[in-house]
């Protein structure tokens, strides 16, 4: 059975994981800063005839690439820099004070 993930809820996927890892480290000794993340899918982009006729990005399942034809897929890859949203200073996993992720993408709309 395949699962379609749009592009955008993969990516909110890893930046989920992020804010759990660092409120997980709350008070440990040891905190990591969180480099730049690579990411790299292969996709399949599909017009949406509702809602406006939409071209959204489907992150592909890993084996089903043989299953479809070659040209309707396209390879993707990224670099995200990982930013505190309250400071601007780089993510970190791991601090000594209680969580804080109300900053961290949660509500803000794209600019």
């Amino acid at each position: 059975m395949t699962t379609d993930i749009e592009l955008a809820d993969a990516i909110e996927s890893v930046r989920d994981q992020l804010v759990e890892a660092a409120s997980r480290a709350t008070g440990r000794a040891v905190a990591f800063e969180v480099g730049d993340i690579e990411m790299e899918f292969t996709i399949e982009l599909r017009k949406e005839v509702k809602g406006g006729g939409k071209v959204k990005a489907w992150v592909v399942e890993a084996g089903a690439d043989a299953t479809r034809a070659r040209g309707e897929t396209h390879r993707v890859s990224f670099t995200l820099k990982p930013r505190n949203a309250a400071t601007g200073g780089a993510w970190l996993v791991g601090n000594d004070d209680a969580a804080d992720v109300s900053g961290f993408g949660g509500g803000h709309e794209p600019r």
